[in-house]
């Protein structure tokens, strides 16, 4: 029973031993390297830094350090680059912030003689719809006293418009609207019917216009609009501008 403690106490001891002279050879070798006055004979990849440099650098540092620098002045170079382009972008998209939204005034509807329905329409004739409610008109290109909108400036444009109607129990849904671009029809929504007391319908459409070209809702001769005129909605907005 005493043998193995023994054994285990002589294996220490000779370990530690190993240990100790293997550490006291090492500081010999580092001593003599620093003090080696010779030319170096290992390759950049050798660590032989120590030997006229700061300890633990590899000869390769200062390639390293090198590509390092050219990056960082790349990315530098490359930033200020993104910088410029951006405000080359907003400095040109600020002169092209184009985009309105309105509504219908509902005291344009009236009362249709004979029945309770304040209605826009019916006319004798087809008649553009003043949607004078603005909530939005970046760059003022939308009359709310006309209900029309005149480009500022070349370029693609998306418009949009809901159209609402709504009758008496019985009544008859009958209404035609159709978006014009200089006297053209473009889209149209339309409904004539008795069976729904109420309605509405939505259409858009993407189109070129040029300077000064004008585009605007019309109701079309016979037809009216009825009850929550302010559900009538005509919006539109640059898509992006031509800069040629």
């Amino acid at each position: 029973m005493g043998v193995l403690p023994l054994v285990l106490l002589l294996g220490s001891l000779f370990l530690c031993g190993r240990v100790q002279a293997l550490s006291s050879a090492m500081d010999v070798l580092k001593q003599d390297a620093l003090q080696w006055d010779g030319s170096l004979t290992c390759s950049k990849w050798d660590c032989d830094c120590p030997f006229s440099r700061q300890r633990g650098c590899c000869c390769a540092a200062s390639e390293m350090y090198q590509v390092e620098e050219e990056s960082f002045k790349r990315i530098k170079c490359l930033w200020e680059k993104t910088t410029s382009l951006s405000s080359r972008v907003n400095a040109l998209s600020d002169g092209f912030k184009v985009s309105f939204m309105a509504t219908m005034d509902p005291n344009l509807a009236v009362l249709i003689p004979g029945s309770t329905e304040r209605c826009f329409g019916p006319f004798n004739t087809n008649v553009p719809i003043p949607l004078s409610k603005v909530t939005l008109n970046s760059g003022n290109g939308y009359n709310p006293s006309l209900g029309v909108f005149t480009a500022s400036c070349p370029g693609v444009y998306m418009f949009s418009f809901t159209t609402f109607s709504s009758v008496a129990e019985g009544g008859r849904l009958y209404h035609k609207v159709q978006l014009m671009k200089n006297g053209k029809v473009g889209v149209s929504v339309w409904e004539n019917n008795r069976e729904d007391a109420e309605d509405s319908a939505t259409q858009a459409v993407v189109m070129e216009m040029q300077r000064g070209d004008q585009v605007y809702l019309e109701l079309l001769s016979g037809r009216k609009l009825c009850t929550n005129m302010d559900y009538n909605i005509f919006t539109g907005h640059i898509v992006y501008p031509y800069t040629d």
